[in-house]
């Protein structure tokens, strides 16, 4: 069951057939039946979930949907791409803007300002994309009066600092976390391994 319920979570563009994305309903017989089950994890285990669902008989592959169901692992992301925006967060001071972000960002706002756990040095260049990316998205929240264009940049950034992170800590998080969502190209990490450790520790133990 614990795999039944981890390849339902998969996103459809992981599973293809020659090439083609996977019929829908040929995807679901799968997932349903045992022998279905076990092709789908092979052929993900050849690729994309190599460290997930290759065989280990010490490790069950589903255990690492309980210990980071993805309401969590959402939560742990978005803290991580908040994070790695920190220097434009830090830098924006106008009244409107700041007002905006902390009521979309709660109390994540003071973590983007806390720089005790990231100092944000960053090369020019970097800082420039950063900044570029995050006024965009912050100037389209304040047009639409939503806070979804800057939670998209966060997630997606977060998403690439845990991958980035987990290939080296915990090779299956990292699998899991790029399964949830469809193949993408990957954004460059731009956050040490002090401060996501930190963040994740945080989320872990919030959890426990």
């Amino acid at each position: 069951m614990s795999l039944r319920a981890l390849l339902a979570e998969v996103d459809p563009g992981w599973l293809e057939d020659a090439g083609a994305p996977l019929d829908a309903a040929l995807a679901a017989r799968a997932r349903d039946s045992a022998l279905g089950r076990r092709l789908l994890a092979s052929w993900l285990a050849g690729g994309p979930a190599a460290s997930l669902l290759a065989p280990d008989p010490a490790r069950v592959p589903g255990d690492i949907r309980k210990r980071w169901p993805r309401p969590r692992l959402d939560a742990l992301c978005r803290d991580l791409g908040l994070l790695a925006h920190a220097p434009p967060i830090r830098a924006e001071v106008r009244r409107e803007p700041v007002r905006r972000l902390k009521a979309a960002l709660g109390h994540s706002y003071m973590l983007a300002l806390d720089r005790t756990v990231w100092e944000g040095t960053l090369p020019p260049e970097r800082l420039q994309a950063l900044g570029a990316s995050f006024n965009t998205a912050l100037a389209a929240t304040m047009a639409r009066d939503d806070p979804a264009p800057l939670f998209a940049i966060f997630d997606r950034q977060g998403r690439a600092e845990l991958r980035a992170w987990a290939r080296r800590r915990d090779p299956a998080l990292a699998d899991w976390s790029g399964l949830l969502h469809p193949p993408a190209e990957q954004l460059p990490p731009y956050l040490p391994e002090k401060p996501v450790l930190r963040v994740y520790t945080h989320h872990e133990a919030r959890a426990a």
